[in-house]
């Protein structure tokens, strides 16, 4: 494998460096902005923006992009990651700092866009499913490495600031070095809301009640363990132990989803991630059992949005798979706007243990109401069943990747086996 990984090895060393920054930066914001004394709706506010700031980029960017090319575009977006990192702790003003999350979530969606359209060109059909799988593992090991820098300075200072500015700035280094011809990016069109509904309700509730916990676990997830007594070596810890996590247990729930009724995983990932929620509401002066309970909701909150993304694509034709995935992710980022600021504001109005509680409450009856539809209606593929693909949510370009994995076009070879489809299946089974 790794002869194969060669080529693409300056994309994945600038993709570790931009995410380790920007992983280290979402920390800071919760730590930091605590310390400063910004309440836990303003935080929350400023994770809703920088997730608005996604769903912006996802239209800006594209004709930025084609206007500069892929290395120019990249050296662009990671300068004005850097420089917004560095104007958060040079402009200590609240508003400043909202107004700095969206500009950093437009940018972080150009990042994602050049680095994904480029894997999207560079992967070979056959190995597409392990580059993906490697691109994944690098978005999670840098967002774990991420909180590992908090040992090194207090986040009252300047120092961790400057790291994650620093981070940003080399990331742009193996991408100038880089020989590699520069992509195409292409537009993709969304399908309506109404006609995903059609398709698989499962999948839009899934959708967007993954979108307000994943979004509320990034943003207010440091803030809640400093206001249960964490340290930040402690926050390091809790956050490191949710996102391994999610590393590991991803794996065995999407092995489930594929031998099954997909809805039945996804019942069981909802339940178990609220079960785990619960458990770190009740045991929050317990250092040990808390972890253990970050560990499992990570587990089974990050399988939720591949398997509603699998699931999608089980009840769609090979021409809609794009535009579908590409409209399911629009409703998590829907979900990742609202869930901060609704989070913030109960975390202010009734203490630091509403975060895991808004986790149950959004991912209760999500497994509740997908138990139902499992048990009233029988799951009807449309053509080819899907193959459970690891995500980590970042732009829509990651789909194009996704949706190739095993393309059931080709062979093990990657010949054409059928050529009357034109848009790929996210890996038949």
């Amino acid at each position: 494998m790794f002869p194969h990984l060669l080529p693409i090895s300056a994309l994945m060393l600038g993709t570790a460096l931009l995410l380790t920054g920007s992983g280290l930066l979402g920390t800071l914001i919760a730590l930091r902005g605590s310390l400063e004394g910004y309440s836990d709706q303003m935080l929350g506010l400023m994770g809703s923006a920088y997730f608005v700031g996604f769903l912006v980029g996802t239209y800006l960017v594209p004709p930025l992009i084609r206007r500069m090319g892929h290395v120019r575009a990249f050296s662009f977006f990671a300068a004005a990651i850097a420089a917004f990192m560095l104007l958060h702790v040079l402009v200590l003003d609240p508003w400043v700092w909202l107004a700095l999350r969206l500009l950093t979530g437009i940018a972080l969606v150009g990042f994602y866009t050049v680095i994904e359209s480029w894997l999207n060109t560079q992967a070979q059909a056959e190995r597409r499913g392990q580059i993906f799988a490697f691109y994944m593992v690098v978005n999670l090991l840098g967002l774990a490495a991420a909180q590992q820098f908090l040992h090194l300075a207090t986040p009252s200072g300047f120092v961790l600031f400057a790291i994650a500015a620093i981070l940003a700035c080399l990331s742009v280094m193996p991408l100038a070095w880089t020989r590699l011809p520069q992509p195409g990016i292409t537009s993709v069109p969304r399908l309506t809301i109404a006609r995903l509904w059609r398709a698989a309700p499962a999948a839009v509730a899934g959708a967007v009640a993954s979108g307000l916990a994943m979004g509320t676990f990034w943003t207010m997830g440091p803030l809640y363990a400093t206001r249960i007594g964490f340290d930040t070596a402690g926050v390091a810890l809790l956050m490191t132990a949710a996102i391994i996590g999610g590393a590991v247990l991803q794996w065995p729930l999407g092995w489930f989803s594929d031998r099954g009724d997909r809805r039945v995983a996804l019942a069981l990932a909802a339940g178990g991630a609220t079960v785990a929620a619960l458990a770190m509401a009740a045991l929050g002066n317990h250092r040990e059992a808390l972890l253990a309970s970050a560990f499992l909701y990570g587990g089974a909150a990050f399988a939720i949005y591949p398997i509603v993304v699998a699931h999608l694509v089980d009840h769609l034709s090979h021409d809609d798979i794009l535009s579908g995935n590409a409209g399911v992710l629009l409703l998590h980022g829907a979900g990742a706007v609202l869930g901060p600021a609704l989070a913030g504001w109960l975390m202010g109005a009734l203490g630091a243990a509403a975060m895991p509680v808004f986790f149950a409450v959004v991912l209760g009856p999500l497994a509740f109401a997908v138990t139902l539809l499992a048990r009233r209606r029988q799951d009807e593929i449309v053509e080819d069943a899907a193959h459970f693909v690891p995500l980590v949510r970042t732009a829509a370009t990651a789909m194009e990747i996704a949706a190739a994995v095993s393309d059931p076009r080709h062979g093990a070879s990657g010949e054409p086996v059928d050529a009357d489809h034109d848009t790929c299946r996210v890996g038949a089974r």
